[in-house]
This record gives structure tokens, sequence and C-alpha cells, in this order.
């Protein structure tokens, strides 16, 4: 590809071999870059992208990879369809992705050569060593890897260590400050409760967009939520414990924003006052809901039924409401104070047949019969 001079055009060519390791190789110094991964996904792929320019110190202004289909979802010379997520590692280092023509191995012939390097200098190399770990082979291939770009050239001055140091190296795109952080996408409907489900874990979005399907961008550390290309919520990925909930309270509909400033010790501190049965009925209704947020309504009506009842008839109806179900709601209780059965005094209990005594005494078993 002499057609594109060094300052104007740098060329930064990828080939992959069958299943095992990626070469990236530099136009103009040919210096090699190479990592064994378990398979070519996308993380692998995106991986070895972001490794390898940590490697170079510097991006090329052009990158030439392999039609493979983790990184090029339609192959077309004029057109091609490049990964969502590929296309976004490009943007974020200021570099265009152009995949070589299918079964065209001139388009980026230096990786096709290093491939050949490669396999005589590592891979043979390597073949009778038995490695337990994926971190321990690619320790081996650095050795070699730095050994086969110190080589000296057999027909010209010099190294493709020293070529790219003196030549190639200053004339790279300067690295971003952190390096491209791999993120999956998916689709994701928001729930009447104006939170979407990624992965078991819960992530709210103003409540506007309940009913809609959104893009959700999910990296190691982030969830972010776009609708029609406007990024709407942004959250830190939960980890741990399936079933949580991230909550922001702009999210949320006015009437429980209301209840924000409220918790659950406030709640169970204001029940205790009224009584133990009232204290355990909202520590009942508190642990029914998986949002605590939605469950401060709930709190709050109950406990307003003293003013309307009496703490007495309050405390009364919830120990009517647990001796009938150990998870008591509001509505129980309430039709317990409406209908005035906290007023009704409970049934004695049946005796068991010790209580009245039917077992024999001593001197039963002691006399003769």
């Amino acid at each position: 590809m002499g057609q594109f001079s060094l300052t104007s055009h740098q060329w930064c060519r990828f080939d992959t071999y069958p299943g095992t390791y990626i070469v990236g190789v530099l136009s103009f110094s040919q210096y090699a870059y190479v990592e064994a991964f378990m398979n070519q996904n996308m993380e692998s792929w995106i991986s070895a992208h972001i490794n390898m320019v940590t490697f170079f110190h510097g991006v090329t202004k052009i990158i030439v990879p392999d039609n493979l289909k983790t990184g090029v979802t339609k192959a077309d010379w004029y057109t091609p369809e490049i990964n969502r997520t590929y296309r976004e590692f490009a943007e974020y280092y200021n570099t265009a992705i152009i995949p070589a023509r299918v079964r065209k191995p001139k388009d980026k012939p230096n990786a096709e050569g290093s491939v050949k390097i490669i396999s005589t200098w590592i891979t043979a190399a390597l073949r009778n060593q038995e490695f337990f770990s994926l971190a321990e082979l690619n320790a081996a291939i650095r050795e070699k890897l730095k050994l086969c770009n110190n080589r000296p050239f057999q027909k010209k001055m010099g190294s493709r260590s020293e070529l790219f140091t003196q030549e190639e190296k200053p004339l790279l795109l300067p690295l971003p400050a952190t390096p491209f952080e791999l993120a999956s996408w998916k689709q994701a409907t928001v729930q009447f409760n104006y939170h979407i489900s990624i992965e078991k874990n819960h992530y709210s979005v103003p409540y506007e967009y309940i009913k809609q399907k959104v893009e959700v961008r999910i990296t190691k550390r982030f969830v972010e939520v776009f609708y029609n290309h406007l990024r709407i919520a942004s959250h830190p990925r939960i980890y741990g414990k399936l079933g949580a909930y991230s909550t922001v309270e702009s999210h949320m509909p006015k009437d429980h924003q209301a209840y924000v400033k409220w918790d659950a010790d406030r709640f169970v501190s204001w029940a205790a006052k009224i009584g133990p049965h009232t204290e355990s009925t909202v520590r009942t209704i508190l642990s029914s809901h998986k949002i605590e947020q939605q469950a401060f309504r709930s709190c709050m009506g109950l406990l307003r039924l003293a003013d309307k009842y009496s703490s007495k008839r309050l405390e009364a109806a919830c120990a009517k409401a647990l001796s009938y179900t150990p998870y008591p709601s509001l509505k129980s209780v309430k039709t317990i104070l409406a209908s005035g059965v906290d007023s009704v005094p409970a049934e004695p209990t049946k005796k068991t047949s010790d209580e009245f005594g039917f077992t024999h005494g001593s001197d039963y078993y002691g006399r003769k019969h």
C-alpha cells in the first residue's frame, strides 16, 4: 500500500490466526503486536485493539481489519457496516475503520506476511511447551515477540523496533487519558415502576418513559439508557446481590418524591410509639416492596389511621390482622377498622387434653389391676 505517504496516512493492519491469536502490524516499520485469546468474540476483539494501541503508545489514522463478523456487521467495500461497539472504539481513538475486502489479502499484505513470521518465530517456538493459563501463554508470546521485533531486517538496515522508534512512533496520534471501556448494547422496556431490568438488577429512568423501548449501553462500571439516541439516565453498575435497585430521585413521579426524605427507620420508630403490633405490620409492609419508597405511601396511610380511629384501635386492628396472616397489608387493617372487628374480643382457645388433666396419676400406675 505504498501509495499512502507516512505522514498523511498511517496504516495498522489486523489479521487473525484461526481461533488462537490476533496480530496487529504497523505498515511502515512492520512493528508487530500479538496476543492470544480463547475466542474471537467482541470482548477479545476490542481488548486486542485497546492493548495494541497501548503497546504502540499511539493510534494510527486508519485501521484495516479483517472482515470478521465480530467487528464488521455487513461487508461492503464502499459502505461497510461496522459493529456499534467497534465504531465507538474508532470514534474514541479518533481513527477510521476500513475493513479489507473479502478474500483480498493484498489489502493488508503486512498483516498477512506477519502471520507467517509469527507462525515461524512464535507459534513454532512454543509448540512443545505447556501453558496452564492464558496469562502464562501471553507472557511467553511477549518474550518471543520482543525478539522478533528486534531481529535485524534481511534486506535493509535496522530492525522493526528501531524503525518504529525512530520514524513511526512520533507520527502516531496521542492516546486518550484513559483507555476505551468495552460496552455492550441491549434493548429494554421501561416498566410501570419506571425501572428497566438488566442482568436481574433494576435501574430507574424518568417516569415519562414508562412502556417505551430504550437502548441500554452496559460497561463494567456504568449502565446508560438512551431514547432516540439521547441519553436519559446513567447509573453505576450494580454488582453482588441480584434484584437490587438503583433509583434516582428526579426519575420519580412527584407523589413518590414526597417520601424521599423519609426512610424506613422513621416509619418503624413512629409505629413503635403506637404499639408492637403496629410496628410489626409496618416492618412487614416495608419488606414486601422491592423499592423502599413505594412502601412509604402504604406506611403513611397505615399510621394515619390512628388519627381517624385512635392509636388504641389501630394497635388492636394490627394485632387482629397479624393473627390472620403473617403478611398483613394496609387494606386488611383498614377493613378490620371499618368493620369494627378490632373491637370483637378474641375467642378463647380450646384446651388440650393435657389442660383438662386427662392423664393418670402415680396412684393409677401404682395400684394393682
